[in-house]
């Protein structure tokens, strides 16, 4: 009687036993997974806040790009300044009534003419200098001859006094302004006693200190004369520092307004002035996202690597300490395949999860920030939803070394430890 061949039937791994092993072998050590799931949430929350927080950074960057968007124009003197002796001062080419004329034109605000007077061997002192020795407690300060219109266009706070108006500018008075800084340095914190700064010598009475200014910051260091006063003693500016005009306009004004202005301030001879808008801002902005924008993700890539490192680490000690188990299982008819696709599986529901969670994480991170700066939040689904996929991805690729190793591992060889 002949013996019919036995025929072995192949070995198969249904999704639902996959499923079963797999989360077996997650809850064999929950306290493993937990951390390795850790190390996903990290790197996905990273993720999502960091792009998160990025959008709404880049949209407040954006709106205050708006808000201060083309609301300044520079007026420059272009025309022959040459310096003129202090008896007969040549004016400068804006004309007398250059802030008047300025603020007629549609769409400016305010507008101010200054100019930074070169002195030769200029002190500033709080206090007369009556011999040379008393010059070297002179400190120095820039002095700037300003019209009255300029503190109203570069938006300045008065801490202590007034500014000089019209009256003193029709009338040459030697009055003069300080900025905070000048006056802490000349020792003038008050002005009940009328006190005056003295520049060469020459007395001219503080009527106020400023305390702050939105434009122009270098006037908190400065004295501030008129503009009349200061032709009037130092002549003309110098052809080096030419008289500028500060105007404020509404927003989107300055392009139409800069076409506007010589004319309206020089009819005779518009050459002689030379106004600038400032660029459009959204290509900086713009450059500004961009930079961000990879500078982050950048980021962002290096926690989900740190993330996908975790895993792979964390598998392949797995792997060490079930090879027992992975010999059994090979023993039994499973195949190196079967091996490699269960711990895939592993990683990739470790990965999924801690996607799920840093996702969640990483937009509560956007939204408390957002909330706390008086921001508007800003997510972009695209990038926000596919996040968990993206963990998913992240567990089974650093899942593919340790499963190859462990569908490498003999039947036999792992049995005998």
């Amino acid at each position: 009687m002949r013996r019919r061949p036995q025929v072995t039937e192949r070995s198969t791994l249904a999704f639902r036993d996959l499923v079963a092993e797999s989360v077996a072998g997650l809850l064999q050590r929950p306290g493993r997974s937990a951390l390795t799931v850790l190390g996903t949430v990290i790197g996905i929350a990273a993720f999502v806040a960091i792009l998160g927080l990025t959008a709404t950074a880049s949209g407040q960057i954006g709106k205050n790009f708006d808000a201060l968007k083309q609301s300044t124009v520079t007026v420059t003197d272009v025309g022959d300044n040459q310096p003129h002796d202090r008896d007969n001062p040549a004016p400068v080419d804006f004309p007398a009534d250059a802030d008047a004329r300025a603020r007629r034109v549609i769409g400016v605000q305010s507008a101010g003419v200054y100019w930074h007077l070169q002195l030769d061997h200029a002190t500033v002192s709080g206090q007369p200098l009556l011999t040379a020795n008393d010059a070297a407690r002179g400190s120095g300060l820039p002095v700037y001859a300003v019209s009255p219109g300029l503190f109203t266009a570069a938006q300045v706070a008065v801490g202590h006094g007034t500014l000089f108006n019209a009256f003193h500018e029709s009338r040459h008075e030697r009055v003069a302004v300080l900025g905070a800084a000048a006056a802490s340095r000349l020792g003038i914190t008050q002005l009940d006693a009328h006190p005056a700064v003295f520049i060469n010598g020459t007395a001219f009475t503080v009527v106020g200190i400023l305390s702050n200014t939105v434009q122009l910051p270098e006037l908190l260091l400065a004295v501030l004369l008129p503009s009349s006063t200061a032709l009037q003693f130092y002549g003309a500016p110098a052809p080096s520092e030419p008289a500028q005009m500060l105007v404020r306009v509404r927003p989107g004004a300055a392009q139409v307004v800069a076409t506007e202005l010589a004319v309206a301030l020089r009819p005779d001879q518009s050459r002689l002035l030379l106004a600038t808008a400032p660029p459009d801002p959204h290509m900086l902005r713009d450059q500004v996202d961009h930079d961000l924008t990879g500078l982050f993700l950048g980021l962002a890539g290096i926690c989900l690597a740190i993330g996908a490192v975790g895993i792979m680490n964390t598998t392949l000690v797995a792997v060490i300490e079930r090879v027992p188990e992975i010999g059994l299982r090979r023993s039994l008819g499973a195949r190196p395949r079967h091996i490699a696709i269960q711990f895939l599986a592993e990683t990739a529901t470790l990965g999924g999860l801690g996607g799920l969670i840093g996702t969640s994480v990483g937009l509560l991170t956007v939204l408390g920030v957002a909330v706390i700066k008086h921001w508007t939040a800003l997510l972009n689904p695209n990038l926000v939803l596919p996040a968990p996929l993206l963990g998913l991805v992240v567990g089974a690729l650093a899942g593919v070394y340790p499963a190859i190793r462990a569908a490498r591992i003999e039947p036999l060889e792992a049995l005998r430890r």
